[in-house]
């Protein structure tokens, strides 16, 4: 039988209306609602509509939110740890992201998460790996990124990845760098494919060079007192909802990235594909692997080589 909602919750998101991502999400509030009789209803606000991202990590530590999809690169202000994903050169397909994520270092990440009084969803959902684009050469070695003026998230990993290969990595907002690329205030940036096709930026930018130098992926995290208030047979209904929703949202993105590189080559972007094994020589030698490995810590690190390989 159906019962009013008891339970009235809010998820916020940073990705756009029609995002695999809020797909997805969308359909496991549904499914929440519909096996927990109308007794769990989550709300979906997409697209910032609850305020940027690291607000909405502060709101949902602080109870006005209880749910938020949030990427690792966000998550690991307030959880350092959630950012050894994001390695670069790290994970050299999706198969061994998702062993990883699932398995030991998710779990690491995710207790870690949990001190912060966060729960998090045991599926992470995907972000993409990401890709280098210029407007004036395509990146076939190490050697191509030298003194490359790159745009980078506000990220120490980022800044400090382009730096090892000795481009000149500048931090700029996503919305200024459609103007940032055309104006030549740098002459690269990088990001997973949907992103390059949604913020048209092959219209500023001519090649594209898939170098997967980075993955990462968005958790689904709950305030830890609004998801314990709930009963545990609706806890488990929640936890099972989200996490069939972060496998079929990485499904999407699989797709969705297999799809758009014929669409951009169309919009008249090039596409080359170089070994990654001379960047992650040349990210040893600098001394990149040996910082992150004392930054991180030698648990969650001996975890990432558990499934990497050594990165030192």
């Amino acid at each position: 039988m159906a019962r009013a909602a008891e339970f009235k919750y809010k998820i916020g998101t940073d990705a756009p209306s029609g995002h695999p991502v809020n797909n997805r999400v969308q359909e496991a509030a549904d499914d929440i609602r519909k096996k927990s009789g109308g007794g769990v209803d989550i709300q979906v606000f997409p697209n910032n509509q609850l305020g940027g991202s690291t607000d909405m990590l502060n709101q949902v530590r602080a109870g006005a939110i209880d749910f938020l999809s949030i990427p690792t690169s966000i998550l690991s202000v307030l959880v350092p740890a959630a950012a050894i994903c994001g390695t670069g050169f790290a994970f050299k397909d999706y198969d061994t992201v998702w062993k990883a994520m699932d398995g030991e270092l998710g779990a690491y990440i995710r207790a870690q998460t949990l001190k912060a009084r966060l729960v998090t969803m045991e599926k992470i959902l995907d972000n993409g790996f990401r890709q280098v684009t210029t407007s004036s050469k395509p990146i076939n070695s190490a050697a191509d990124l030298r003194g490359l003026k790159i745009r980078v998230p506000p990220s120490p990993m980022w800044t400090s990845l382009f730096q090892a290969l000795r481009a000149s990595p500048t931090s700029i907002n996503f919305a200024e760098l459609y103007s940032a690329l055309q104006t030549r205030i740098v002459d690269g940036q990088e990001n997973s494919l949907p992103i390059i096709n949604a913020g048209k930026l092959y219209e500023v930018q001519k090649h594209c060079s898939v170098t997967n130098h980075m993955w990462d992926g968005y958790w689904i995290v709950a305030n830890q007192a609004a998801f314990t208030a709930l009963p545990k047979d609706l806890q488990e209904i929640v936890a099972k909802s989200f996490e069939a929703a972060a496998v079929a949202q990485r499904a999407d993105i699989l797709n969705l990235s297999n799809s758009l590189r014929p669409a951009l080559e169309k919009n008249g972007m090039t596409f080359n594909q170089p070994d990654a094994a001379p960047f992650r020589n040349a990210l040893s030698a600098s001394g990149f692997y040996a910082e992150w490995k004392k930054t991180f810590g030698p648990e969650p690190w001996a975890l990432l080589e558990r499934y990497t390989g050594q990165l030192t």
